[in-house]
């Protein structure tokens, strides 16, 4: 069984990040071949990216870095869920992928973003950050729109198909998730 992480890419007040997680969560939890447990960045209150050398040299001393290198290295894969903001991804987002290294290697990721135009733009950054930390980003990603998927921009209401997204997503997810669990293991 491949365990998920969907991991909240904002903290933010007002954010939708939180909610779409949960869609996510309840979409895995119908598999069979997967557990998901959203992962709120809030939870964490990591403090911005503030070590003297990179994580590929040591890792953090800090007792909050060490909490969340404990538990990102406790999933083979995730799921991003970022909005866009200003043709990226949320500061929080880079500066808790930035504080670990290997505890990344060698796991799968789908990323679901949302924005005006699907945070497609946010997606595509996040994929270039994910490859530097040996994440095997998936194909299939879903991409939100706030003008068809959220009420007003802010109560979200997906549309039908974009479970159906989720589900092809979550497919590669496993599957890679399962082929890296060899090279985990080394």
């Amino acid at each position: 069984m491949i365990r998920i992480g969907v991991i909240v890419g904002s903290t933010r007040p007002g954010r939708k990040a939180d909610a779409v997680a949960r869609w996510v969560q309840d979409i895995a939890a119908k598999r069979g071949d997967a557990t998901a447990e959203v992962v709120d960045l809030r939870d964490y209150d990591l403090p911005h990216l503030d070590e003297m050398v990179p994580p590929s040299m040591a890792p953090s001393r800090q007792p909050k870095v060490r909490r969340w290198a404990a538990t990102v290295a406790g999933f083979d894969a995730f799921v991003f869920v970022t909005p866009e903001y200003n043709h990226s991804i949320p500061g929080a987002l880079k500066d808790a992928i930035d504080y670990l290294y290997q505890e990344w290697h060698n796991k799968s990721a789908g990323l679901v973003s949302y924005g005006v135009y699907g945070g497609t733009r946010a997606a595509e950054h996040l994929r270039l950050v994910l490859a530097q930390v040996e994440v095997a980003d998936v194909r299939s990603q879903v991409a939100l729109s706030l003008h068809t998927d959220f009420v007003n921009f802010t109560s979200f209401r997906p549309a039908a198909h974009q479970e159906q997204a989720v589900g092809a997503m979550l497919d590669q997810i496993v599957a890679w998730g399962g082929a890296l669990r060899g090279l985990r293991q080394r």
